[in-house]
């Protein structure tokens, strides 16, 4: 399904592709079976030869697409295209992991696989994807037909359902697609990236096919050991709650993509976007935002929807409630439902949808209170790389192809930035295992605070005697926020913290480091460590380096 790098969101990235006045059409020309030479024929204003402009977009593809490339003996510049990647080594190992562990449950589910060409005629893929049609690469024409390469892998498979009149299939697709979107490598968001899409098509009783996608992206994730919530929503839901808000029907679509935003953006915001940009009356707006602020579980935003008079008076409402209400009970049996939050806010921008949608939201770990792990840093890849995996219904995009339309519902994983998220846990693990100090032995005081070097230097060597890796700073009077600094660049998870009136009675401060703030910053003992008798200090360091 569609999904990725923005499949995952594409109203997110509708404005980071082009600077203004530049038009989308990247015209790539085959010159052979196996060549491709590139011509641009871009359509510039004046701004598309500004150096100062140019500069910009040189620092942001050095900043997202790695190192800068450097010049070869021949003068060539040695680097990969921008939002392009290569795979080598572990990660290639540890992509090849994740993409058998997908394909193992597709598998257990009557998976059948499928590939399709890289690229598609161009009228195959025009008119499918909204705003973010201008992110499809468009090819030279090379021999009579004009093409464009693959946006996602759900085109192409409604393709070949219509073209060999295939009445139902689940069938699952591994391979390459190519957006002309504005890259950012840290949080998984490329050029060319991996989807790993499985779909139902045919014709079955309602939502019987979508509970097992849900639950097939439950198993997936619980099998990669990445705990995640899914977001739901329903077209008709959407489409329905908009006519009774008072959205002009030409709207619907750009409006929902304002919604779309609602993940990244603050509800004011939004409003301003629909009243000022897309000239929506202001009454229509905060209608809308009675509506779609509202989120909880399946059968909790059912009984919301039921309730309001307004909205299950739509006929359109009525339909996807109660399609949600059936799905609600399938989730139930297959025992999923914890996984699931219900969410009006979701829109998907794709043209193609016409019932259930939902996006995966991977969730970081909790820190474990007992174990001294640090809290998950903001820029960390968990923490930013958005939607991992996405898709719904769509019914009437194989009709479009040929005389029958085949209902279908389907899913596609991001994988690139799946391995984002796993690659930097692996770091976080080998860290852990490569750390070379277990405690920090530090001092602070007041104004006569003579640095206790003595005091630190005994406390180490009975932590030492014990087996226990310690260090202290060597400096005379260090200063506090230095020693901690020293700690954290160590990835150290204890610190003992020393002062004068603790020493007087026999005890120290045993500290779980990265989790509150610095001893003598805050009265309370949760902060400042837990006061420990030097006696019993190397058994209570030992239990939490367990």
């Amino acid at each position: 399904m569609l999904f990725v790098i923005s499949k995952i969101r594409p109203a997110l990235i509708r404005a980071a592709v082009a600077r203004p006045g530049l038009t989308l059409s990247n015209s790539l020309s085959l010159s052979g079976p196996r060549n491709f030479a590139t011509s641009r024929s871009l359509q510039t204003s004046p701004l598309a030869f500004d150096p100062a402009v140019q500069d910009q977009e040189h620092t942001m593809a050095t900043q997202e697409g790695g190192k800068e490339g450097k010049k070869s003996g021949g003068g060539v510049t040695l680097k990969t295209p921008k939002g392009t990647r290569d795979w080598a080594g572990e990660d290639m190992l540890l992509r090849d992991d994740v993409f058998k562990t997908i394909t193992d449950i597709f598998k257990r589910h009557g998976g059948s696989p499928l590939d399709t060409p890289v690229f598609e005629l161009k009228e195959i893929l025009a008119g499918k994807y909204g705003e973010d049609q201008r992110l499809v690469y468009d090819l030279g024409d090379q021999g009579g037909e004009i093409c464009s390469l693959r946006y996602d892998l759900t085109v192409p498979f409604a393709r070949w359902l219509a073209m060999n009149n295939v009445q139902q299939i689940k069938r699952y697709h591994l391979a390459k697609v190519y957006r002309r979107d504005q890259p950012a490598i840290a949080r998984g968001r490329y050029r060319e990236f991996h989807q790993c899409d499985f779909d139902i098509a045919g014709v079955y009783d309602p939502m019987i096919p979508d509970a097992e996608i849900l639950r097939i992206i439950v198993e997936v994730f619980e099998a990669l050991d990445l705990g995640i919530t899914i977001k739901l929503n329903h077209r008709k839901i959407l489409d329905g709650m908009f006519a009774v808000a008072g959205v002009p029907a030409e709207k619907t679509r750009t409006i929902s993509s304002a919604v779309d935003k609602l993940d990244k953006m603050a509800w004011p915001e939004v409003k301003k976007e629909m009243v000022e940009e897309k000239g929506l009356a202001e009454e229509v707006a905060d209608q809308i935002g009675e509506y779609v602020l509202n989120k909880g579980t399946v059968s909790q935003m059912v009984d919301y929807i039921r309730g309001n008079e307004k909205l299950i008076a739509n006929e359109t409402v009525k339909a996807g409630v109660d399609d949600m209400a059936l799905l609600g009970t399938y989730l139930d049996a297959m025992e999923v439902s914890d996984k699931i939050t219900f969410d009006l806010s979701l829109a998907r921008g794709l043209d193609y949808y016409t019932g259930l949608i939902y996006e995966v939201i991977n969730l970081p770990p909790k820190e474990d209170e007992t174990s001294g792990k640090k809290k998950l840093k903001k820029d960390d890849p968990a923490n930013q790389v958005g939607s991992i995996a996405a898709g719904g219904r769509y019914d009437n995009l194989v009709g479009m192809y040929g005389k029958k339309t085949i209902p279908c519902v389907g899913i596609s994983f991001g994988v690139d930035r799946i391995f984002t998220i796993l690659k930097a846990r692996r770091e976080r693990e080998n860290a852990a295992k490569t750390r070379t100090t277990d405690v920090y032995v530090m001092a602070f005081g007041g104004k006569e605070f003579n640095g206790l070097l003595p005091e630190r230097m005994s406390v180490a060597s009975r932590l030492w005697k014990a087996g226990i890796r310690a260090e202290f700073s060597p400096k005379v009077k260090p200063k506090l926020p230095q020693q901690f600094k020293a700690a954290e660049d160590r990835d150290v998870p204890l610190g003992i913290i020393l002062g004068q009136d603790e020493l007087a009675a026999g005890q120290v401060r045993l500290k779980q480091l990265g989790q509150g703030t610095q001893a003598g910053a805050s009265g309370d003992d949760d902060n400042r460590g837990k006061l420990v008798s030097l006696d019993d200090l190397a058994e209570e360091v030992k239990k939490l380096l367990l």
